[in-house]
């Protein structure tokens, strides 16, 4: 890319020239250079700018020029997008952030609202996602296949599958925006800090690889683009939890204890994993004239994750016989009663542990298939279509094997003496048994659970079709310079199932055969020693039988969720002038008609008969837009965003799923299940920003945006005909209500609330301020959201989950002769995560503030035999930052502390 500023000194905007090795330039920067370049007739002077310049001085580009409001990432070369993860740097934006999932940004949250309330595109199109609803698992994307990433704060009327939070469009290359064929090859070697933690089970080391290929053929009539990624990365985590937090109300050695919060149980592992992810993206453009182009772009990605967590699980509150020498911090003590506080020590007499080996497999498939073409029938009419479809699968094995000693022998039970932090954090315990000792360690139901172990095995499938078709007219009239409409058609559907067994030993108890065993697991980083380890898939294979698990919960995660989505739209284009100052924009119009349904187990007694039930209804929602961009002075914006957003609900409460019970006190029908008739949730949005721009180079801008929430989502107890929605009640005991009607709790549609938030970024190379500086810069962003929503229904204070008060992002960058640096933070409040839970369910819990710093150090060869050539070395989580949950929203009460410790890579990259 080259920057080109006019002669005269004046700002005028930069023109971008596709050099030899330029990448990451989507179709909006090159519209974007070619306007740039009519409009700068005189005579230029050049100054080339490679680098980490280069990736934000092209973003700028397409945050100033589009009409929308957005954030954008762009490579730096190929291959080379700041992060080692997509996630990561979309993070790293202007009210974004990432929830972190096994120690990597998963999940992207835009302006304090989660993952479901954003669609994912693939060049403009939606995507299909592995995991149990819409969101988008982000670290299945390899960063190196993407030239660049666009984020939609304001709605595009043209833009197809809007969040209400926002839009988030992946982008591949083009080739033909390319001067000459360009090559690249990425290597990259990886290594956690915290070592091997389980015998037998992955390491610490790990490597990454890429390949991408660029090249033009017959005149640049014909382009080509191939990329493969692959990463084979180790994954290791120190993991506490608490089982909770229960009320203790009594007395001990003489005094009495009221209301005070006790540990239930604890639970301790390693966790060694391996994930491997291959990627391949493919793009085919042809151009035979100025007048038509088509082009087919391909995307396709298989991850593997095979995880062994090893470690054991007690009782504390929930499971000791007696508790000795008991320390309590906070409360109040008056005399010999204490009440309130924490108890924070204390030695525990009479635990049973149970020693956990568990074995989780997972392995995701993503295929995506797009095309695209265009041509002008005329300089006042260009039609276009785009066909796509796109698919995921994901099959997971999720296997837990329970060991111990054997119940009622001698030596069966222990003393733990545990101390936890009084501000929370992991705590340390000293234990009395050697539970490395397999003379003593057996396979057995240790706990008395009624199983020696269990298995899931959870899948999701999920496919979108989809066709659209548009016409853009060119033509001025009044205020208007032209507009576009169109038609699009979405097929979706997905299904998960979770299929579950008890998993019984066939001779209780057993003793590990020599063959079995392998080096001891240390749980050091809690105090303990030594634990017995073993095969757990050949354990599994060898010594239990498999008993069903028929229960509502698990039929309740059996179903399957159909949409067709029918989206009209028109989108004028403004160019005009207000107070004789430049104005542009767009006024637009989509009708959004969806047709649903669900297929899923309606419950019919107490037995669990079941039969298949389909539901479903159509609605149709209009949503007008209007973005406006006035430029108040040679390089400042302002902009105003009005529109309608919508997110459809999640696929998870659109589940045909119902279930029947009596509630014997009151003598009615209760029951519960998901909702197929749920409408979206649905706001009125105002946006305003400001912007500064020193040319090309950097940028100051500050926006502030209020949404007013006209339909949400909870939980709530609907009055329902139950032999309407039933047919034939079989009452599960002997009383039968008088009455059909009675209690549904479901998801329903509840009206109310507003979010609203403030913005501020910087992205500024210090040259601009004293040539002293030159080479530095720096990035910086500070978000504010509060919310008056009421995610969870009335009376319920939980904040709408992703929602953290305060985000923080700064990344200080120096670049000058090849070498460069950069160091990179993201800070975010405590915030309520939506997580995996007990029976592979989401469940939503209290994160810990939490900060992570990554670090990047590299250098490029300019000239001689090694030009081209650059070394990079990366620290990613510098400040190996826990990820921490916890109760009840208090901090003092740790449910989950997790250390993944930090990733070191080491690597190069030649471009050629």
């Amino acid at each position: 890319m080259t920057l080109s500023k006019d002669k005269r000194g004046s700002d005028a905007v930069a023109s971008f020239r596709i050099s030899p090795v330029a990448v990451g330039c989507t179709l909006l920067i090159a519209a974007a250079a070619a306007t740039a370049q009519q409009a700068a007739p005189q005579q230029l002077e050049t100054v080339t700018v490679t680098g980490i310049r280069k990736g934000i001085e092209a973003a700028i580009s397409v945050k100033r020029n589009n009409d929308s409001i957005v954030e954008a990432i762009s490579a730096e070369d190929i291959g080379k997008l700041p992060d080692s993860s997509i996630a990561e740097s979309i993070a790293r934006l202007p009210g974004l952030t990432a929830q972190r999932v096994n120690g990597r940004a998963q999940e992207v949250q835009i302006r304090g609202l989660a993952g479901q309330f954003a669609t994912t595109l693939l060049n403009g199109r939606e995507q299909v996602s592995t995991g149990d609803n819409r969101s988008a698992e982000f670290d299945q994307y390899p960063s190196e296949l993407l030239s660049g990433v666009v984020i939609y704060k304001t709605p595009d009327a043209a833009l197809i599958g809007q969040g209400l939070s926002g839009t988030i469009d992946l982008q591949t290359v083009r080739p033909l925006n390319f001067a000459t064929r360009t090559m690249a090859v990425n290597l990259r070697g990886e290594k956690n800090s915290l070592g091997r933690l389980n015998p037998g089970a992955a390491g610490d080391k790990g490597s990454r690889f890429s390949f991408s290929y660029i090249d033009q053929f017959a005149d640049r009539t014909v382009g080509i683009a191939l990329g493969y990624a692959r990463l084979d990365s180790p994954n290791q985590n120190n993991y506490f939890r608490n089982w909770g937090y229960p009320n203790y109300t009594g007395t001990f050695n003489g005094t009495n204890y009221v209301d005070v919060r006790v540990p239930g149980g604890v639970q301790i592992r390693n966790e060694s994993a391996s994930q491997e992810r291959n990627g391949l993206m493919g793009v085919l453009q042809w151009k035979p004239s100025k007048d038509f182009e088509t082009l087919v772009d391909v995307y396709h990605s298989t991850y593997e994750r095979n995880a062994i967590q090893r470690g054991f699980e007690a009782g504390l509150a929930w499971g000791a016989q007696s508790l000795a020498n008991p320390v309590v911090e906070g409360g109040t003590k008056s005399g010999n009663t204490q009440t309130g506080g924490v108890l924070t020590k204390g030695d525990w007499i009479g635990v049973k542990p149970v020693l956990r080996h568990d074995v989780n497999d997972r392995e995701d498939t993503i295929s995506a298939v797009g095309w695209n073409s265009k041509l002008v029938v005329s300089p006042a009419l260009t039609l276009s279509s785009d066909v796509s479809w796109s698919k995921a699968d994901r099959e997971e094995s999720i296997l837990e094997l329970y060991a111990g000693t054997v119940p009622g022998s001698a030596g069966a039970l222990d003393t733990f003496k545990v101390n936890f932090p009084a501000g929370g954090g992991l705590p340390s315990i000293t234990a009395g048994l050697n539970y490395a000792d397999p003379a003593i360690i057996k396979l057995v139901d240790s706990g008395g659970w009624g199983q020696a172990g269990y298995i899931k095995k959870p899948k999701v499938e999920d496919e979108i079709k989809s066709i659209r078709l548009a016409a853009r007219v060119n033509q001025d009239l009044a205020f208007f310079t032209g507009g576009e409409i169109g038609l699009n058609f979405t097929q979706r559907e997905k299904s998960r199932a979770v299929a579950e067994w008890f998993m019984d030993i066939k001779t209780s108890p057993t003793t590990l055969p020599a063959g079995l065993l392998s080096d001891a697991n240390s749980l050091g980083f809690v105090g303990l020693g030594n634990f017995i380890s073993y095969d757990a898939r050949a354990a599994a294979a060898q010594f239990y039988n498999l008993r069903p698990n028929v229960h509502k919960d698990i039929i309740n995660k059996d179903w399957s969720v159909k949409e067709d989505i029918t989206t009209v739209f028109a989108k004028a284009d403004i160019d005009a002038e207000l107070l004789g100052l430049p104005l542009r924009g767009n006024l637009g119009l989509q009708g959004v008609n969806a047709k649903q349904s669900s297929t899923a187990f309606s419950i019919q007694n107490a037995a669990l008969m079941v039969a298949p039930v389909t539901r479903g209804t159509d609605y149709t929602d209009w949503l007008p837009s209007l973005n406006l961009t006035w430029q108040v002075a040679t390089n400042q914006n302002v902009r105003f965003g009005v529109a309608r957003q919508i997110t459809r609900p999640r696929m998870d409460d659109m589940r045909a799923t119902q279930a029947y019970s009596v509630d014997n006190t009151r003598l009615i029908w209760t029951g519960d299940g998901g909702n197929p008739e749920l409408k979206p949730w649905k706001a009125d949005a105002v946006d305003l920003s400001y912007e500064y721009y020193f040319g090309n180079k950097g940028y100051v801008s500050i926006a502030g945006y209020y949404k007013d929430l006209k339909t949400y989502i909870y939980s709530q107890k609907l009055n329902v005909n139950f032999r309407e929605r039933f047919g034939t009640l079989t009452p599960p005991g002997a009383i039968t209500p008088t009455s059909d009607i009675g209690e549904f709790t479901t998801q329903a549609n509840g009206q109310g609330g507003s979010l609203q938030g403030v913005e501020l970024a910087v992205s500024l190379p210090l040259d601009i301020v004293s040539n002293v500086l030159s080479g530095f810069g720096v990035q910086a962003s500070y978000a504010y959201v509060d919310s008056k929503i009421a995610p969870f229904g009335p009376g319920d204070s939980r904040p709408l989950p992703g929602l953290s008060p305060n985000t923080y992002n700064l990344t200080a960058y120096y670049e000058k002769h090849g070498f460069s640096a950069r160091v990179s933070t993201r800070i975010r409040d405590g915030f309520v995560g939506e997580v995996t839970g007990f029976g592979a369910d989401r469940t939503f819990e209290y994160v810990k503030k939490e900060q992570v710093t990554d670090l990047q150090l590299g250098y490029e060869f300019q000239s001689g035999a090694a030009k081209g050539l650059s070394i990079l070395f990366q620290v990613n989580n510098v400040g190996n930052e826990p990820y921490v949950e916890y109760y009840n929203n208090d901090l003092t009460q740790t449910k989950q502390y997790t250390k993944y410790g930090k990733t070191y890579l080491l690597g190069v990259n030649y471009k050629f």
